[in-house]
């Protein structure tokens, strides 16, 4: 009788043995299967992380209602130039946040109005990853903070808008649309864009978006007007050290502005 329990418990141990080497075989053969996915995944990662730490910029067209993922602007009115203050990062809905940035949306609507985007992550001229968001002052504006600029038109009105983040904490900074494309060179950005050339400097002839950051280094701004751009030339956002018509330039964002 003992005899038969001893064989009966060394045929149960020999089973669970046998049990536990298949499990072991399938989880290897999973761990095998997933693996060239994983490196895939863990490669894409770190593609994105590149690109985040070295700057960069992407441009993403949509229509004004919402239809390809842009988010529609709000119908309120208000004056030719108004500032805010940020209360956290852009996230550029269905294009991607953190190192995937959205590029320019743009477009007609089914309203008949326009709508455009474009972000980017500033970078020193000459950096490993070429960007459209340069920083000359990265005191000011470090190497990594982001910038959005957004474009609305309609029949009536037109709104161009700003939200950055990464900058210097409680600080005052200027921002204009000028007319040339940025470039290692700030003074390449060229002039404020004015609607009347040679006229008045001011928030109505020109697109003004002075902003403050709040204790995050955030920012934004928005300005609105009767008038459009003229074709081809509105080319950039130019950052200012200092709000006002004038000022030290800081930055500068090339964006695909439209008449």
């Amino acid at each position: 009788m003992t005899a038969q329990v001893d064989r009966t418990a060394g045929t149960a141990g020999t089973a669970e043995a046998a049990g536990v080497a298949g499990v072991a075989e399938a989880a290897g053969a999973g761990r095998a299967a997933r693996a060239p996915g994983t490196v895939r995944r863990r490669a894409l990662v770190g593609a994105a992380a590149l690109l985040m730490l070295t700057g960069g910029a992407t441009i993403a067209h949509g229509a004004a209602d919402g239809t390809d993922g842009a988010p529609a602007p709000d119908g309120g009115g208000h004056a030719a130039h108004s500032t805010g203050t940020g209360t956290g990062a852009s996230t550029g809905t269905g294009t991607g946040t953190g190192a995937g940035e959205a590029g320019p949306v743009g477009g007609a609507s089914r309203s008949g109005g326009f709508y455009m985007r474009a972000d980017g992550v500033f970078s020193p001229p000459g950096s490993f990853v070429p960007s459209d968001a340069l920083t000359y002052d990265t005191a000011l504006v470090p190497a990594a903070a982001r910038i959005e600029i957004t474009q609305y038109a309609d029949r009536t009105s037109h709104r161009v808008g700003t939200r950055l983040r990464g900058l210097v904490p409680n600080r005052a900074y200027g921002m204009h649309v000028h007319t040339s494309p940025c470039a290692a060179d700030p003074a390449s950005a060229g002039p404020h864009y004015q609607h009347r050339a040679s006229a008045t400097a001011d928030p109505v002839n020109e697109v003004w978006l002075d902003f403050r950051t709040d204790r995050n280094g955030n920012g934004e701004a928005e300005a609105r007007h009767e008038w459009g751009f003229r074709d081809g030339g509105a080319r950039s956002v130019i950052v200012h050290d200092a709000q006002g018509g004038a000022g030290k330039r800081v930055a500068c964002f090339t964006v695909p502005f439209s008449s």
